[in-house]
């Protein structure tokens, strides 16, 4: 049998290519019925679409791809380029280093572990998620908490949300007197939001599909609930809109912000956009006095902390070697081992 995980992430792809990759309903089902996984977990974040699958044979990467693809399958060839895949011990260590925020955009940062285990959660609750994969991931949560426990990594800017909150406040010098609009109440905004408060931003306004969780997430923050047909309003005096929905279109086009920009008496708009699929139109960039940034810009302002802690990943890698080599021995020993009698570091390819 063969452990692997097939991926593609900001390491190998900007966000127009992953976006095309986010998955659609019944995925967990699909990877089984008509890619020939046995075992099979869907992974997509902000930054990364990863599969972790058990098949009895070696399935080709191009079926998984396939499977992924919510365009159309004519541009498969060259996207797959895109994709990397990793085997048996070495898809062990890919998954303990990204749980352990060591493959993330922002070294170090936390949002990953919960999103792995939402991932994991999700497909033990379909069926989709076997012995294996099981015992694999809830070691791979060890590791990560073993590696926050023991090591400094998680210093500094850790999350996507901070990083965003960093680039605001580098653009506005008086940044705590500063009018915010976060368009969603998910994770991601709640994570902002927070950062945003801590760098002493008082005005913050939260708009949602679902009136009740832009309340509840405008009541944590002292921040104010907007109601979703009424967001449009709010552009006449916000600086900075951060943007992280779960639509599948841009909420955000030329068209629609047009009129509101008019209305903004030659006042710069700020627009951070850090959702998967992308909320706001690349073309809203091009138009005047508007300044759009979105997931892969933060890149480089993340790359500036990463200094702070780089010291500490040689510390996480030697924590996260001694897993991989435990657990391979595990798989070794095993009496009846899921994926054959050959160990895992032998299985290499």
């Amino acid at each position: 049998m063969n452990l692997f995980c097939l991926g593609i992430s900001h390491h190998t792809a900007e966000v127009e290519t992953r976006e095309r990759f986010v998955g659609h309903g019944g995925i967990d089902r699909i990877l089984r019925e008509e890619a020939g996984c046995r075992e099979a977990l869907f992974l997509t974040t902000c930054n990364r679409v990863e599969v972790y699958a058990v098949a009895e044979e070696m399935i080709p990467s191009e079926r998984i791809v396939q499977c992924l693809c919510t365009h159309g399958i004519d541009q498969i060839g060259k996207e797959l380029n895109a994709f990397y895949r990793y085997e048996a011990w070495r898809c062990v260590q890919h998954l303990f280093r990204v749980t352990s925020g060591l493959d993330s955009m922002v070294i170090g940062e936390t949002e990953i572990l919960g999103q792995t285990k939402k991932a994991y959660e999700a497909a033990r609750a379909s069926g989709a998620a076997g012995p294996l994969l099981h015992r694999l991931f809830q070691r791979a949560f060890r590791v990560a908490k073993q590696v926050r426990t023991l090591t400094g990594i998680t210093r500094g800017s850790v999350s996507v949300g901070s990083v965003a909150v960093d680039l605001a406040e580098k653009i506005f010098g008086d940044f705590e007197s500063r009018k915010v609009l976060l368009l969603g109440a998910g994770a991601a905004s709640e994570r902002t939001a927070r950062a945003l408060v801590k760098r002493g931003v008082r005005d913050i306004r939260v708009t949602n599909r679902s009136w009740e969780r832009a309340q509840a997430l405008a009541a944590l923050i002292c921040g104010y609930a907007v109601r979703l047909h009424e967001w449009e309003q709010h552009f006449r005096e916000v600086d900075i809109v951060i943007s992280s929905t779960a639509a599948q279109r841009p909420v955000l086009t030329r068209e629609r912000l047009g009129p509101l920009i008019h209305d903004r008496l030659d006042r710069p708009l700020f627009i951070i956009d850090i959702a998967v699929p992308r909320d706001v139109d690349p073309d809203v960039n091009e138009m005047q006095g508007v300044f759009l940034y979105d997931i892969d810009s933060l890149q480089s302002i993340a790359q500036q902390s990463l200094a702070l802690r780089r010291e500490q990943m040689d510390v996480a890698e030697q924590i996260i070697d001694e897993h991989v080599n435990d657990f391979s021995g595990w798989f070794s020993a095993a009496p009846e081992r899921p994926l054959g009698g050959s160990s895992l570091r032998a299985s290499e390819t």
